[in-house]
């Protein structure tokens, strides 16, 4: 007894220790776990913010110099005008009511003469703007304001081009911040005789920074080429009159130095400000074209990284928490082993219900192939083989209206997540489709469904195809799937339209496309589960293999058994990293036909050609002889049937034959412009009955009708038509 509590007791202290190990252990892995994950959510938070804050100045530039070119093109539109008029300085009010009125974005123009140009008119320069709904006309030509010497004026003179002037408040005006856009407007000597202007508010402006939303706490700038304060969030920043003097307050700071240099310089880019122990702010700038304005965009960093943070912190406690619980579990665990069964039991539950979820989601697929067995016009498979016990890869099929709804889609993600949101796209494919045959359509449709509330950010990869069964012809849409391979006379990728996937963003146009399916024609389709597949040195299947592994003629299911067994070898057991998805679609529609033709006259001399034009046509499609005569028998019996009954006696008439081929079915069509003569009409003939019981004629319908497997009359456009089929 006393051996054996010893023994219990240096059980109990082994067993401590190596507990103690593991947790220590664990612990270390969990503090490089949170550091990892750290460091790429930090780095990710950081590129999220890099591309908000750059679609917003992009985004705000584009705004801004949608206007922009509005004033420019408005001025420009009426330089050819303005150079006419130089000779009727009357007319020239005219252009600047014109402008204003007509361009609501311009609040007001004028067309001021260069000094001298006119000895009547030393100085000439009338303006209209607007004041309201009406259009008021006045003189700058005035003592009080010297035009000449006014920027809009004198810098486009010395540039010899068109020019934004420096933004100024409209003193005794508005009271609001406006630039003017000066042209040039030349003579026939090609001297520079006016100035044509348009004057633009910045109210608008304003609103449109104040509306850029990035981070709560981001704080919006612009300033002009000089550096002139034209918005800041920042409402203390008005106060002075540029930037170079609230940088003069901090010029030890390289950071702020380098940002007003590149901001003035007209670059783009971003940078890290930090001021005397303050907290950094990540800074985006970018210029606004032709202007020499530049606008910023200055996103606090506790904006982007505060959320990680704080949620670090949990997780570190968390974690704390996890490893005091290791700890009694590890401890519990060397007190009684009965708990390891329990969570055997939980385990073996878990795997039971995962393959549940398995069955039931196959079972969501079709998934007996042949799926349309009685059909002959279609050869058809499809398969899936999940990465873990369930998986996000979807395909799915049907026939409406003699038309093939097919899809293939791959789930962001893995495992159950992406398994919920395979059995929502594949439902939602199956409603929409039910009514709508554009798959444009029911793309988009489906995009706007899966898009509605997707908190989880997650999207689809998806293809939809719509084929016409009865003339091939094929419409797809792709939504940023892989693009399927055709198989016609060469092996090629189908052209498709970069379309996004689904799930990402509501009311999102997609592009439908369009081919031409013929006989023999066939589509593959595939997740990159396929292409993807990695052996155990990290090489993947790729898309020359796949292209290799299609070549030859196979039915569908062989094609895609021969694709796993070519995967399999190749990775050479190495564990599957994504779901594996194929459908292949073999169309076996309008078959290419065989077309011959014999025209001949109603006379019995004619007969003769009927046997050579058969020979030569069961040598072309080799047939045997036995095959070949009774042919030419029931086509005889046709043939003489029109020469003797078909024409009057004495009328020259022609009969034509023609023969085609379609699948494994020989057709050979008797047309004549004959009267009106239906051989099928004729009941069946009892051969058994005795000579002198059976009624005159009808033997030879009867023969071919023995001959051939399918015989049939109609009276078509004043002509005899008997066509008879031949399964050969």
């Amino acid at each position: 007894m006393k051996l054996k509590k010893t023994f219990d007791e240096l059980f109990f202290k082994q067993s401590l220790r190596k507990g103690l190990l593991v947790v220590l252990v664990a612990a270390i892995t969990l503090a490089g776990t949170s550091l990892i994950q750290y460091y790429f959510s930090v780095k990710g938070l950081q590129e999220e913010a890099s591309k908000r804050a750059e679609t917003q100045l992009e985004a705000t530039r584009n705004e801004i110099m949608d206007i922009i070119n509005q004033v420019e093109t408005a001025v420009r539109n009426s330089v050819w005008i303005a150079q006419w008029c130089l000779n009727y300085p009357d007319s020239i009010p005219r252009i600047s009511e014109r402008l204003v009125q007509d361009n609501p974005v311009i609040l007001g123009s004028t067309m001021a003469f260069v000094p001298g140009r006119d000895p009547q008119r030393p100085l000439y320069a009338p303006y209209v703007h607007r004041e309201g709904d009406k259009l008021v006309s006045l003189s700058l030509a005035t003592p009080e304001y010297d035009y000449p010497s006014q920027e809009w004026f004198r810098v486009p003179i010395e540039l010899d081009s068109e020019y934004w002037s420096e933004p100024y408040i409209d003193t005794g005006g508005g009271e609001v911040l406006m630039t003017t856009f000066s042209r040039p407007i030349k003579d026939q000597e090609g001297n520079t005789a006016a100035i044509l202007t348009a004057d633009l508010f910045l109210d608008w402006m304003t609103d449109l920074m104040e509306n850029i939303e990035v981070y709560p706490n981001a704080r919006n700038l612009m300033l002009s080429r000089t550096g002139r304060f034209m918005f800041s969030s920042t409402r203390e920043l008005y106060k002075q009159q540029t930037v170079q003097e609230i940088f003069e307050k901090i010029r030890d700071n390289e950071d702020f130095k380098e940002l007003e240099r590149a901001m003035l310089a007209g670059e783009s880019g971003s940078q890290i400000l930090s001021y005397r122990g303050r907290k950094k702010s990540h800074v985006f700038y970018a210029p606004i074209e032709r202007t020499g304005w530049s606008m910023c965009i200055a996103i606090p960093e506790d904006d982007i990284f505060g959320g990680v943070r704080r949620t670090g912190w949990l997780i570190n406690l968390f974690q704390l928490l996890g490893l005091v619980m290791l700890a009694v579990i590890l401890h519990s665990f060397v007190r009684g082993q009965y708990k390891y069964k329990e969570l055997e039991l939980k385990r073996d539950r878990i795997q039971s219900e995962l393959r549940i979820a398995r069955d039931i989601q196959m079972s969501m697929v079709p998934n007996v192939f042949p799926a349309y067995p009685e059909r002959r016009d279609l050869d058809m498979a499809a398969t899936i083989v999940p990465a873990k016990e369930v998986g996000g890869d979807l395909y799915d099929f049907f026939i409406r209206d003699e038309k093939l709804f097919f899809c293939i889609g791959d789930v962001s993600g893995k495992g159950i997540p992406a398994s919920l949101v395979m059995a929502v796209t594949r439902t939602a494919f199956r409603t929409v489709s039910a009514h709508e045959d554009r798959p444009e359509i029911i793309v988009k449709e489906m995009n706007d469904r899966l898009s509605d509330k997707n908190e989880n950010d997650m999207f689809v990869t998806f293809f939809c195809g719509v084929l016409n069964l009865e003339n091939g012809h094929l419409t797809y849409c792709n939504a940023g799937h892989n693009p399927p391979l055709i198989l016609t006379d060469a092996i090629r990728k189908l052209p498709v339209e970069p379309n996004i996937p689904l799930g990402i963003l509501q009311g999102m146009e997609f592009t439908g496309q369009e081919i031409d399916f013929h006989y023999d024609d066939a589509i593959f389709l595939y997740t990159d589960g396929l292409t993807e597949a990695e052996n155990a040195v990290h090489e993947q299947f790729g898309e020359t293999r796949m292209e290799e592994t299609l070549h030859g003629k196979k039915s569908a299911a062989d094609h895609l058994t021969n694709f796993k067994a070519t995967v399999a070898r190749f990775v050479n057991g190495a564990p599957q990293s994504d779901d594996l998805t194929m459908l292949f679609l073999h169309y076996l529609g309008q078959v290419k036909t065989y077309s011959r033709r014999l025209v001949l006259h109603n006379d019995i001399q004619q007969v003769s050609r009927l046997s050579d034009f058969i020979d030569e046509i069961a040598q072309e499609k080799g047939l045997g002889m036995d095959v070949a005569s009774s042919v030419n028998l029931a086509l005889e019996e046709a043939v003489v049937n029109v020469i003797n009954y078909a024409y009057p006696e004495g009328v020259d008439g022609t009969m034509e034959i023609d023969v085609t081929e379609k699948g494994k079915v020989l057709t050979f069509t008797l047309i004549d412009s004959g009267k009106t003569f239906d051989p099928t009409a004729r009941g069946e003939v009892d051969i058994t009955a005795g000579v002198e019981d059976r009624p005159i004629g009808g033997l030879g319908i009867h023969l071919i009708r023995t001959i051939m497997d399918h015989v049939e009359y109609e009276r078509k456009d004043g002509k005899n038509v008997l066509t008879m089929n031949k399964n050969i």
